[in-house]
């Protein structure tokens, strides 16, 4: 094995190490793991590796989205909307029990369509659902879990960010359509939500979590009127999702003094909270303070939130930088190329590949550095090029599940307000596990996916 799979599995088991047996912060776990993977590029690279690194992590645009996800929870919630779009979300699913849960895997399906980002569906979808999770007696590491497990759906169905970097490779080009991956992956989207459906129904049974009590739901025309106004944060998603989807995005595309290229510019994941931070400070004025000093004393509370998130991700994006620049890619490719084994046992090893990958990388970045490598393995080894790239896609889609440094486990706890390493076993059983193998069985045949 080449040094960089070396690193990344002394970088794995090294944070497991440092959280479960000498129990200490998964923040510093992450930053001695990102010293540690950068000491295998050698001495002389050592301060090289450590500053680009460094300067990779602390420019991402996931670190800045995440804080202010961070900060729009937290507006959210001392300014009441959260409480009033509770009501009304009771009004309408209160008697469902767990319904939020149910609410969050379809929200997340049906945001992820066309967001394409794990880390953009789990806040934008979680900010008001696991709130709504936590009130109606889920545990707080549960709905945090959810919300989190549920941020793959992102990469599961079309387009994404990774889909368009697979359909860029030429090899993957040349036999692959755009048409045929996205009719394909919606269909292993489905599976894929089948089965958190499901498990979402598990957790309901497990948990006991009952329906809201019936004397605490207001008729829907009263909760409307109490709160109406808390849904116009919906605005901050409908919005971004509006001008750079469909044909709004199209009308300004095409008109000259805006363009194509300005539309691209508009990030979805940058947008989405600085839009809702705004509606929350105008609908919301009315309980936030009025002096510099109130100002100074409700900040302060919105810091402990930052710290922890902040420290775990430019670090998990630091390291991953590392990992790339130590050839990743590259060593895992000859690694897949000397395996001798079955066709299932290929496409397992691919599998098993691409989601160590994606625990430190983002999906767009796994499927970058190791996709086309991927593809080649699988298809030499029989697998049809349509079904090897939505199985590559739905290994991918693990890495918002994947335990430590995934951003939509941060943002998922950080809502949640709950310590992140109590989701690491859950999602690892329950959907990193599971998801991986429904890519496999999408690889064999046994999960079918149309390819004409």
């Amino acid at each position: 094995m080449g040094v960089a799979v070396w690193a990344l599995i002394v970088y794995i088991a090294l944070i497991i190490f440092w959280v479960v047996a000498l129990k200490r912060n998964i923040g510093e776990a992450m930053i001695v793991s990102f010293f540690v993977s950068a000491i295998f590029g050698g001495l002389t690279d050592l301060p090289n590796l450590l500053w680009n690194g460094f300067i990779f992590g602390a420019t991402h645009e996931v670190l800045f989205a995440a804080m202010s996800f961070v900060f729009m929870a937290f507006l959210i919630e001392q300014t009441g909307i959260i409480q009033r779009l509770i009501s009304i979300l009771n009004s309408l699913l209160g008697r469902l029990p767990g319904g939020a849960g149910y609410v969050d895997t379809i929200a997340s399906a049906l945001f992820g369509s066309v967001s394409g980002s794990g880390s953009g569906n789990t806040a934008s979808v979680g900010a008001i659902t696991i709130p709504w999770m936590i009130r109606t007696n889920w545990p707080k590491h549960m709905s945090a879990t959810v919300a989190a497990g549920n941020a793959g759906l992102g990469i599961s169905f079309p387009p994404s960010g990774s889909v368009f970097i697979l359909l860029g490779m030429a090899t993957v080009a040349a036999s692959v359509s755009e048409g045929q991956l996205f009719i394909a992956l919606y269909v292993a989207g489905i599976y894929t939500l089948g089965y958190r459906l499901l498990l979402t129904w598990w957790f309901v049974k497990k948990h006991k979590i009952d329906a809201v009590d019936p004397t605490g739901i207001l008729p829907i025309r009263q909760s409307l009127t109490q709160g109406w106004k808390s849904m116009l944060i919906f605005l901050g998603i409908i919005i971004p999702v509006a001008v750079t989807i469909g044909p709004l995005s199209d009308f300004f595309a095409g008109n000259q003094r805006i363009g194509e290229d300005a539309v691209d510019a508009i990030s979805i994941l940058t947008w989405v909270p600085i839009l809702i931070i705004m509606i929350c400070l105008a609908v919301g004025r009315k309980a936030l303070p009025s002096s510099i000093k109130g100002w100074s004393s409700y900040l302060q509370k919105a810091v402990k939130g930052f710290s922890t998130i902040g420290v775990i991700l430019l670090f998990a994006f630091a390291a991953s930088d590392v990992l790339n620049e130590l050839g990743l890619s590259d060593h895992l490719g000859s690694l897949m190329a000397s395996a001798d084994l079955p066709l299932w046992g290929i496409i397992a090893l691919v599998g098993v590949l691409i989601v160590l990958v994606a625990t430190p990388l983002t999906a767009t970045a796994t499927v970058t550095a190791v996709g086309l490598v991927a593809f080649t393995a699988l298809t030499s080894a029989g697998v049809d090029p349509v079904v090897a790239t939505v199985a590559i896609l739905v290994f991918a889609s693990t890495e918002g599940a994947s335990p430590p440094g995934a951003a939509p486990i941060m943002i998922a706890s950080s809502i949640a307000d709950e310590n992140p390493t109590k989701t690491f076993i859950p999602l690892i059983v329950y959907y990193v596990i599971p998801i991986t193998i429904i890519g496999l069985l999408i690889g064999v045949g046994w999960l079918p996916v149309p390819t004409g």
